[in-house]
């Protein structure tokens, strides 16, 4: 897919890395409509891209659910990786991210017909600055560098 549907209730999410592993964050922006519901994110200290991008799934179908939605749930992700382990296309190898696999696929069932599809980052580019300005934030707290 190379561009978001338009659904009901559109959920994007994104996690960020300076190395990897590294100091990461992640982001989520819930939309109904074109219109922003809630977004959230946070910093995550050391981790990989793939556990931010993870934890961006866990913390935004979380956060969804618990506003209320329930149904016509579409979920964005520039994460291939993510969307395809998601959907069983890939296998889920590392054993540090099997736990947040299964957890996030508990999650996904509380959502009847929820669909999760890969755009390019383009797409994805609210979710992407929210999570770099959650970064960069928690960086100048500790006194680290933003840019890495």
């Amino acid at each position: 897919m190379t561009s978001p549907k338009g659904g009901a209730f559109r959920l994007f999410i994104d996690g960020a890395c300076r190395g990897n592993p590294g100091p990461a964050s992640y982001a989520y922006i819930l939309y109904q409509g074109d219109k922003p519901l809630l977004k959230g994110g946070g910093f995550l200290g050391e981790a990989t891209n793939n556990i931010a991008e993870y934890t961006a799934l866990i913390k935004g179908l979380e956060a969804t659910y618990e506003a209320g939605v329930r149904e016509g749930l579409e979920i964005y992700s520039d994460s291939q990786l993510l969307v395809r382990q998601m959907e069983g296309v890939y296998k889920v190898r590392q054993a540090h991210l099997k736990e947040l696999h299964s957890q996030a696929q508990a999650l996904l069932k509380r959502f009847p017909r929820a669909r999760i599809f890969h755009v390019e980052r383009a797409w994805n580019r609210e979710a992407d600055r929210l999570a770099n300005k959650v970064l960069d934030e928690a960086l100048k707290e500790t006194g680290q560098s933003p840019v890495g």
